[in-house]
């Protein structure tokens, strides 16, 4: 079997990115804490013998406080891999020393990474590598993973440590204290001989101290665990009254204090003049200014999402409905199965339900991009610093931002993400307000229906969604931390801020084609079953007069009368026809098929369309429709910033826009655009999609999922109800 080496740090050192560099994956990389909710496994070989890597959730220590930092120390402390690389940041050597130190007590073999080691040279911070590598009685080796400096040096170190002998724990003086009772504990582990079984007995007793549950946990299940855990409870106690404060922090205390004087020794004080990047920070981070900043920086995505890369809609549509539909229908009709119900599967099934969902693509790549950009740059966890005293006014966790962020690209990994949250009443209560806030799979809605109504304030629209979702986050959280879900002690927000840099483009295209890749599997399995399933609720006839299989009347289909069914609960709102029900029915499996199922809903075959022409006139086609999205995209770019540019949108009406306003019409009274803004309303905050309702299961029970599932649904309701009959009163649509 391989040897396992566990890639382990404090959060932002860059573990992942090492990761990657040292066994060729592409994981994920983003600058905040919580990002590797879950361990990642990879294989790398050094001379020819083969090793499996693990990369884990970023810790400041060995004693758990959040369930995400359990999953890296239950594997050190259980697996006890043969090599720990602990990934330190140069730019902080104490936070990640005193990492390096617990690692030492444990009695694992250890390479230290000291990574970012140019952002260390460039701030001046000298560091004595070798002076440090003999203190701790490690390895050390300076590493700029971004660049893939030092990785084959890191290899052939680790393979050489992974061969040596197991080197003996590291002892600290914690005080005459904690020393006195610790001696006792440590010759009662030594009476209990499974003890050892577990790790070195002074550190067991130092993790029972720490009140640590892995080692508690793990203590109890050998015989005579019950025995030590009653005695180092007891000291525990003890001590805590003769210190006057908690054991754990006393043990810390002591701790860094040594990590101190080891730093006066190997390293010296940072240069003093501040950096373009530090005034750049302190404007970030400003109490007054960070917060309007951050939200000119959403305001900048969204228009590059909404507007810049509407071209590129136009063109993906155009290719699907008019070359790829002719060639679709050209095999048909060369098998003999032109004309028949299998036709209509194809084209207005599978072809026309993906294809409409596939026109996005250049929504969320755009999306997917900005995001990055500011992933990379490190201003992600400058924004979730200035939030955090924004949400502890309201009573939401500081660090439930992060998560909150995740849940912009996807509520399924924000949902995970919460495992970074201290304690179980935060988790819960961001799992909750997650949902709320605007995925990518949501994007694709908000731009069909802002083009349909509010042709000309696309971006206006869609960022007033993302901002109704955080608002609604907002006040349900207060709500429920005034409730059900009241704060005791409010943990603190602590988070070690990245270097602010240049993006780099390796890193940003990587995080880009994975999460746009990500989407297009999704449109060729789940959104692709949902499609079928929707072609053939609609090709069943209901009742005598529905016609025959494939050649029914939608109205009178399965699906339409599923949806009438359902539609009475919504007329309210302001969208009661059993088309857009429907679609919202549909949406639950993700919301991209709501796009989708409006598509073969609404679109009607037009018998008058000019005959397909050849091939090399289809490719001429797509090729010059591509060159002219890309020049409109172009010319599109100065509005954004508000300069003067060309507006490439086309305002005249599709056949899909025009039946959508007119259904609209229909169902709400000649007050079509307050009903598709409370359409809109509903889809941003009903139940995002069954695989987060799954998510949700797995993390926190079925009896909070039914409480999320079925409240969600009420707020979307009761939210949509207001807009459209408020606006009414009003005066308004």
């Amino acid at each position: 079997m391989s040897p396992v080496i566990a890639i382990a740090g404090c959060p932002n050192a860059g573990k992942t990115t090492l990761f990657n560099r040292l066994t060729g994956a592409s994981h994920t990389v983003a600058n905040w804490p919580g990002h590797t909710v879950d361990r990642h496994e990879g294989a790398f070989s050094v001379a020819g013998r083969d090793f499996r890597a693990v990369d884990l959730p970023g810790t400041y220590g060995l004693v758990a406080v959040s369930a995400e930092e359990s999953i890296a120390t239950g594997f050190l402390c259980r697996e006890r891999p043969a090599v720990v690389v602990t990934v330190i940041d140069a730019t902080n050597l104490c936070a990640g020393l005193h990492f390096v130190a617990q690692i030492a007590e444990a009695g694992l073999r250890q390479v230290v990474a000291l990574n970012m080691s140019d952002v260390a040279d460039r701030r001046r911070i000298a560091i004595d590598a070798e002076v440090l590598a003999t203190r701790l009685g490690v390895d050390v080796v300076r590493t700029v993973a971004r660049r893939g400096e030092g990785i084959d040096e890191l290899q052939r170190v680790i393979a050489a440590a992974a061969s040596s002998p197991t080197p003996a724990p590291l002892v600290l003086d914690y005080g005459p204290v904690v020393e006195r009772h610790l001696g006792g504990l440590v010759e009662t582990a030594v009476s209990h001989p499974a003890v050892l079984q577990v790790g070195p007995s002074r550190w067991i007793m130092l993790q029972l101290l720490a009140g640590d549950e892995q080692a508690t946990e793990a203590v109890a299940a050998i015989p005579g665990g019950d025995e030590v855990l009653e005695a180092a409870g007891a000291t525990r106690h003890q001590v805590a009254a003769e210190l006057g404060f908690d054991v754990e922090t006393a043990l810390a205390e002591r701790r860094f204090e040594q990590v101190t004087k080891l730093l006066d020794e190997v390293s010296g004080p940072p240069g003093s003049e501040p950096t373009w990047r530090d005034r750049i920070d302190r404007v970030l981070t400003h109490q007054a200014w960070g917060l309007p900043v951050f939200l000119a920086m959403m305001w900048v995505v969204l228009r590059v999402t909404a507007d810049v890369t509407a071209p590129f809609l136009d063109w993906i549509d155009a290719t699907i409905s008019g070359p790829v539909s002719h060639w679709a229908a050209a095999l048909l009709q060369a098998v003999s199965l032109d004309g028949t119900w299998v036709e209509g599967l194809v084209i207005d099934g599978v072809i026309a339900g993906v294809g409409g969902v596939l026109v996005f693509v250049p929504v969320l790549f755009g999306l997917y991009l900005m995001l990055a950009l500011l992933e990379d740059s490190g201003y992600m966890a400058r924004a979730a610093a200035v939030m955090d005293r924004a949400m502890r006014a309201v009573g939401i966790p500081g660090k439930a931002f992060l998560p909150l962020m995740v849940g912009f690209g996807c509520t399924v990994p924000a949902i995970a993400a919460t495992r970074t949250l201290d304690s179980p009443r935060d988790r819960l209560l961001t799992g909750l307000l997650t949902p709320f806030m605007s995925c990518g799979a949501r994007l694709p809605v908000y731009v069909l229906l802002a083009g349909v109504f509010f042709t000309g304030k696309h971006s206006t629209v869609v960022f007033a969604m993302y901002l109704l979702g955080i608002a609604v986050a907002v006040l349900i959280g207060l709500l429920l931390s005034k409730t059900v879900l009241r704060e005791r002690e409010p943990a603190p927000f602590v988070m070690i801020l990245p270097e602010f840099r240049l993006p780099s483009g390796r890193t940003v295209w990587a995080l880009v084609t994975q999460r746009t890749w990500a989407f297009v599997k999704g449109a060729g399995t789940v959104i692709l079953a949902a499609s079928v399933a929707v072609w053939f609720l609609l090709a069943i006839p209901l009742g005598s007069g529905g016609g025959s299989f494939g050649d029914t009347d939608v109205e009178h289909s399965a699906f339409g009368g599923i949806s009438k069914a359902v539609a009475p609960v919504l007329a309210p709102a302001g969208f009661g026809d059993w088309e857009q029900s429907g679609s919202l029915l549909t949406g639950f499996v993700a919301k991209e098929v709501v796009v989708s199922t409006m598509t073969q809903l609404y679109t009607t075959v037009d018998t008058t369309q000019a005959p397909a022409g050849s091939f090399g006139d289809d490719l001429r086609q797509i090729g010059s429709g591509f060159v002219t999205a890309t020049a409109d995209t172009l010319r599109a770019l100065p509005g954004v910033v508000g300069l003067d540019s060309v507006d490439v949108h086309d305002d005249t009406s599709t056949g899909l826009q025009s039946a959508i306003r007119s259904s609209f019409d229909r169902s709400s009274g000649g007050h079509a655009a307050l009903a598709g803004f409370a359409f809109l309303v509903f889809v941003l905050l009903y139940t995002p999609c069954m695989a987060t309702v799954a998510a949700f299961r797995h993390e926190f029970g079925t009896r909070w999922m039914w409480v999320s599932v079925v409240g969600q649904f009420a707020v979307a309701w009761l939210g949509a109800f207001l807009v459209f009959q408020g606006g009414r009163l009003l005066g308004f649509g």
